[in-house]
C-alpha cells in the first residue's frame, strides 16, 4: 500500500501535542520531501532514515517519497520524528504490516545503524498517549522516564527490535520506572544549623504554607546553608506534584534523572543569568529556572546582585504560578509554581547593623546597592526575616534544634489541614479566599490594621500577612486567627531594610 499514517508526538511548552505522521510513495524520480512546519532536525532526518534502513537490510524504495507531518500550522522539532518516518516507509512499501500500527506512538532518533537514541520529552507525551488508548515505543532512556506515569511503555534499542515487534517475531520489553531515592534528604539536616531560631522558625511556617521567603544577613550568618536545607523541610511531593515537575524537567537540556523523580527540584542560578535563563525563551520555547523549579525551591542568593530587569520577570509568576513565552509564531506556557527563597546582605559590604564589624559603605552606596531591587516585587515576598551573625557562643556550641524529619512532618500536617479546608496552600489564596479563609477576630484585626498604618504596608502585604497568620494557625491546629498569629505574622513581614538603614 503506498500510503502509511502513524503516530507520534510535537511539544508545545509542557503540552503534547497529536501529530499524525503521513508518508506516501508513488512514481517519479527518487526523492524525498518532508512537508508540515518541519524545522532543520526534521529535515535531516532524511538522510538518518535512509542510512539507518539501508544499514538495517531494509530495502529503500527507489521511488518519490512524500512525508506530511499533520497538522500542518504546528512547528515540528527534533529528531523524534525519524521512527515514525522510518517505520512509516516500510509500511508504505509493503514490508511492514499496517493492522498493528495505530494501537502504537512512535519517538526516537535514528542513529545511522539503526540504533535508537533519546529525543526528551518522554512524560508528557506518554500521558497524551496513554490519554489516547495507545502504547509509545520509545528509547530505553526516554521510556525509563515515561514509566513514571505509571502506564505501559515499551523500550526499543534499536530499529530492527521494533520491526520485529511489530511483526510478530519478538516482542519488545515494557519498561520500569527506576527506583525511587528520597534518602536524600537525610544528607543535610536542619539540626546541622547552629543557633538562628528565629529563621528556623520563618522557613518552617513558608514550608508549611508555600510562602516566599527573603532572608537579609551578613556574610556567613548561615543564609545559603539554611536556602541548601529547605527542600529537606517540604512536605514530600504527592505523585500528581511529582509527574507535573518530572514533565517540565525531562524538557531540559539535561538528561532526566529519573531515580530523584518524587525529591522537590531545587534550583540555585547564578547571579549572572540573563532573564531568558530564568523565564525561558528561545526560538524554540525551553523552561528556564522558575519552571524547572516547579513544585520546589528556586532560590537566589545575593539577589540584589542580579540585573534589576532579569529580577522583575519574577513578578508575575510569583503570583499566577504559571509563565507564557510568546514568540512571533508561537506560544508555549510552562508551569511555575514555585517556592521563591532568596538571600541578600544589608550594603554592599555586608556589615550594616553588625555588632562587632563596622560598615564602610556610603549611604548613596547603599541605596544604590538596595534600588536594584523594586518596590513591587519586595511586596510579592511573603517573608522578610532577618539572619544575624552568629555569636560566638553559638559557633563553639554543639549543632541542635529540630530534624529536618520533624520540621517536615508539621509542614505536611499543616498542608494537609489547608488543603481539606480550601484545596489550595495558603500563598496561593486569591483575594477572595483570603477574605473566605483568613478572617481574623476583633482583636487579631485591629492589630493589623496598626502596623498596616505603622509600616506604611499596601495592601498586597496586608493580604501576605493575613496569609502567613492563617500557616501558623494551621501549624497549630487552631481554626481561628487570633492576635498571637497575627503578631508572629507582622515580626515575619517588618521592613528589615529601613530598620537597618
Amino acid at each position: 500500500m503506498p500510503l502509511a499514517i502513524l503516530h507520534s508526538r510535537a511539544l508545545t511548552g509542557v503540552r503534547a501535542t497529536a501529530v499524525s505522521v503521513e508518508i506516501h510513495i508513488s512514481g517519479g524520480l527518487p526523492r524525498m520531501n518532508i512537508v508540515g512546519l518541519p524545522d532543520t532536525e526534521v529535515k535531516e532526518s532524511r538522510d538518518r532514515v535512509r542510512a539507518a534502513l539501508l544499514n538495517c537490510r531494509f530495502k529503500f524504495p527507489p521511488s518519490r517519497i512524500t512525508i506530511n507531518l499533520a497538522p500542518a500550522n504546528l512547528p515540528k522539532e527534533g529528531g523524534r520524528y525519524d521512527l515514525p518516518i522510518a517505520l512509516g516507509i516500510l509500511a508504505a512499501s509493503g514490508q511492514l504490516p499496517l493492522d498493528k500500527l495505530n494501537d502504537y506512538e512512535f519517538a526516537g532518533e535514528l542513529a545511522l545503524n539503526g540504533n535508537l537514541r533519546s529525543s526528551g520529552g518522554a512524560l508528557p507525551m506518554t500521558l497524551a498517549a496513554a490519554a489516547a488508548n495507545r502504547t509509545f515505543i520509545m528509547p530505553p532512556a526516554d521510556a525509563a522516564v515515561g514509566a513514571l506515569a505509571g502506564v505501559d511503555v515499551l523500550a526499543a534499542k534499536s530499529l530492527t527490535e521494533v520491526f520485529a515487534h511489530l511483526t510478530g517475531k519478538q516482542q519488545l520489553a515494557i519498561a520500569t520506572a527506576r527506583a525511587e531515592n528520597n534518602d536524600a534528604f537525610s544528607a543535610q539536616c536542619f539540626s546541622e544549623v547552629r543557633g538562628q531560631v528565629h529563621t528556623k522558625r520563618a522557613l518552617s511556617i513558608a514550608a508549611a504554607g508555600g510562602h516566599s521567603v527573603l532572608m537579609i544577613g551578613p556574610p556567613g550568618s548561615g543564609k545559603t546553608m539554611l536556602a541548601s536545607r529547605f527542600s529537606g523541610i517540604m512536605p514530600l511531593l504527592t505523585e500528581q506534584e511529582a509527574l507535573e515537575a518530572a514533565s517540565v524537567q525531562s524538557l531540559g537540556d539535561k538528561p532526566f534523572d529519573a531515580t530523584c523523580w518524587r525529591q522537590r527540584p531545587y534550583r540555585a542560578p547564578h547571579h549572572s543569568a540573563s532573564a531568558a535563563a530564568l523565564v525561558g525563551g528561545g526560538g524554540k520555547p525551553r523552561p528556564g529556572e522558575i519552571s524547572l523549579a516547579h513544585n520546589g525551591v528556586l532560590f537566589l542568593d545575593e539577589l540584589p546582585e542580579f540585573e534589576r530587569n532579569v529580577l522583575e520577570v519574577l513578578r508575575e509568576p510569583l503570583e499566577s504560578g504559571v509563565i507564557t513565552i510568546s514568540r512571533a509564531a508561537r506560544q508555549a506556557e510552562f508551569p511555575a509554581a514555585f517556592q521563591l527563597i532568596a538571600a541578600m546582605n544589608p550594603c554592599p559590604c555586608g556589615y550594616l547593623g553588625h555588632g562587632q564589624k563596622e560598615c564602610r559603605c556610603t549611604p548613596a552606596q547603599i541605596s544604590k546597592y538596595r534600588g536594584k531591587i523594586s518596590g513591587p516585587l519586595l511586596d510579592r515576598i511573603d517573608i522578610h526575616i532577618e539572619v544575624p551573625a552568629l555569636p560566638q557562643s553559638d559557633l563553639t556550641a554543639s549543632a541542635s534544634g529540630a530534624a529536618s524529619s520533624e520540621l517536615r512532618a508539621v509542614a505536611s500536617e499543616a498542608r494537609q489541614f489547608q488543603l481539606a479546608r480550601q484545596g489550595i496552600l495558603n500563598a496561593r489564596l486569591s483575594a477572595s479566599g483570603v477574605d473566605r479563609y483568613c478572617s481574623p477576630d476583633e482583636q487579631a484585626q485591629h492589630l493589623a490594621k496598626r502596623a498596616m498604618e505603622q509600616l506604611k504596608l499596601s495592601a498586597r502585604a496586608y493580604h501576605r500577612i493575613l496569609k502567613v497568620a492563617r500557616t501558623i494557625a494551621d501549624m497549630a491546629q487552631e481554626e481561628d486567627i487570633t492576635a498571637k498569629h497575627i503578631a508572629e505574622a507582622i515580626q515575619c513581614r517588618r521592613p528589615i531594610l529601613d530598620t537597618l538603614a
